[in-house]
């Protein structure tokens, strides 16, 4: 009989193939070392991940790999062990596990993007503590087709795997926007975050996934692999003759973008359909950076991402950092809470020349190119910085000025901050975890941190009608759930950003809807009491 597995689907599609588990090393083996040999165990981790990083293609994983390895060499990092250690002589696990469970809370407290990066610590800790010991980095060795399982799976594991024969992936750690469901979206193959049982699996076994309901059949029957296969074929199929820019079945235009990180993003977007960029993330570009950016720098990487858009819309948001370690030229002092502290827009406050020479640099290179660019600021709260940023924005040559909202503060006066600016985006990722006080990467709380819950929804439904005939967008990952972006729709959102492989299949299932059906729904969904209620509702209402 077949056993029925449930966590959270990241990526769509059904694959059936015997199950790879990667088990998780559970070695306890110490010793005693000093701070040099720690030193020296870091660097060996740094030079492990610049040979991954040299031997795949994939951009997102590189750019975790850059990161974690710049990570791996902060003297901010040796310095934290060198006072834990001091001279002498000291455990080797239990130096490295409290010196970076120290950056842990640093980076958990910040949020956002750089709460994401907890995994990316995890990663350099095991690599360093294997190198302290001696022992050998393990391979993946897939010669076959299989669907991975694993606790959790970093760009390093991606990296050593064929990934021709990787047909799925379901872990038991991590959310939507973990490292596993960013590459599983980039690379379209079916996956599953947030699925513990799966680690109860065993290599060989045949199991199917259905990476849309988040769903995990164990020793499925030949007939239940032909019905999943079958009903996801047909309903993609629905959508294939969809062509054009987005829009509603009555005409509603619906703008369908793409979040990107890099010119490789850019292009990939161009590529599967999209009108423009959502959301491009500056600060991604920074991860590597010791010092900040000259201005002709800065113009040199905007300006290429704008001409591969000539002629298109590029949503543009200035640096999202805060006191972290990641962009070391924007290590500010120390803070008690960071996540509530100077990160975002709040930077002008300590680093006002950082934020000017960006937007300076912005405004340059849309003088260069023919690209109809929109700059928007993270982390506005008040009227006030909403003004300022939109001020020093357009005495640049701006043109479009626009903000953030992912906060419950700014939801809440959305009708001020609209008042100023020319526009708005929602950071669902971030407006999530804020609104239900959840940890968005602990998959404990995968029914609290998910966006289809009816107090974020409602929170999104005040900013919808606050924007008046003011753009209003989504950036986060709840735009590329098809169902979810419908009620988007309903709510008041008039333009969609997301990895750009889910843009095909989301402008199919809008384009058989009207506006009213969009806002009929919306207004049901609002009323449930939880995120599954929610989902279910709109399951039945829309088909």
């Amino acid at each position: 009989m077949s056993r029925k597995l449930i966590g959270l689907g990241v990526c769509p599609g059904v694959a059936f193939a015997p199950v790879f588990l990667i088990e998780k090393e559970e070695s306890t083996q110490d010793k005693q070392v000093t701070f040099k040999e720690i030193e020296t165990a870091l660097e060996k981790s740094a030079q492990y991940l610049e040979v991954k990083l040299s031997k795949i293609d994939l951009q997102v994983a590189k750019d975790v790999l850059e990161a974690q390895s710049m990570i791996a060499r902060d003297p901010d990092l040796l310095e934290k062990i060198k006072d834990i250690m001091g001279d002498d002589l000291k455990s080797a696990r239990q130096t490295l596990n409290k010196a970076f469970d120290i950056f842990k809370e640093n980076l958990i407290s910040l949020g956002g993007y750089f709460a994401e990066r907890v995994s990316d610590l995890d990663e350099i800790k095991k690599l360093t503590i294997n190198n302290v010991l001696g022992i050998m980095h393990s391979s993946i060795e897939i010669n076959s087709e299989a669907i991975v399982v694993a606790d959790d799976l970093s760009p390093a594991d991606t990296a050593s795997m064929n990934l021709k024969f990787v047909k799925g992936l379901i872990v038991a750690r991590g959310g939507p926007t973990s490292h596993t469901a960013i590459v599983a979206r980039n690379l379209g193959i079916p996956a599953i975050v947030g699925c513990q049982e799966a680690l109860t699996l065993k290599t060989g076994e045949k199991v199917l996934v259905n990476g849309r309901e988040g769903y995990v059949y164990q020793n499925p029957t030949n007939e239940l692999i032909n019905d999943e296969k079958k009903r996801e074929s047909e309903y993609l199929e629905k959508f294939k003759s969809v062509l054009g820019p987005g829009k509603l079945k009555d005409g509603t235009v619906i703008n369908l973008l793409a979040n990107c990180g890099n010119s490789v993003d850019a292009k990939k977007a161009l590529e599967n359909g999209a009108e423009g960029i959502g959301l491009f993330r500056t600060e991604l570009l920074y991860l590597n950076q010791k010092t900040p950016p000259t201005i002709d720098e800065q113009v040199e990487i905007y300006a290429e991402i704008f001409r591969i858009f000539t002629g298109k819309k590029v949503i543009i948001r200035t640096i999202d950092a805060g006191s972290d370690k990641p962009v070391p030229f924007l290590n500010s002092l120390k803070e008690e809470n960071p996540a509530l502290g100077v990160r975002g827009w709040r930077l002008i406050r300590q680093f006002p020349q950082v934020i000017h020479d960006q937007i300076k640099a912005i405004a340059l290179a849309q003088e260069k190119t023919d690209c109809d660019v929109w700059v928007m600021a993270p982390m506005i709260d008040t009227k006030q910085e909403a003004q300022e940023f939109a001020q020093i924005a357009r005495s640049n040559g701006i043109k479009k000025v626009g903000v953030m909202i992912e906060t419950p503060s700014a939801a809440i006066i959305s009708d001020q901050i609209f008042s100023v600016v020319d526009f708005a985006s929602l950071g669902t990722n971030d407006l999530t975890q804020y609104v239900m006080a959840a940890d968005r990467l602990d998959s404990r709380l995968s029914d609290l941190t998910n966006s289809w819950n009816p107090a974020v929804l409602r929170m999104i439904e005040l900013i919808g009608k606050n924007r008046q005939t003011k753009p209003l967008g989504v950036c986060g990952e709840a735009g590329a759930d098809p169902l979810l972006a419908a009620v988007l729709i309903g709510l008041g959102v008039n333009s969609l950003s997301m990895a750009s492989n889910s843009i095909a299949e989301v402008k199919g299932f809008i384009a058989s809807l009207t506006l009213k059906k969009c806002q009929e729904v919306a207004q049901q969904i609002v009323k449930t009491t939880s995120a599954t209620e929610a989902k279910d509702l709109a399951k039945n209402l829309f088909s």
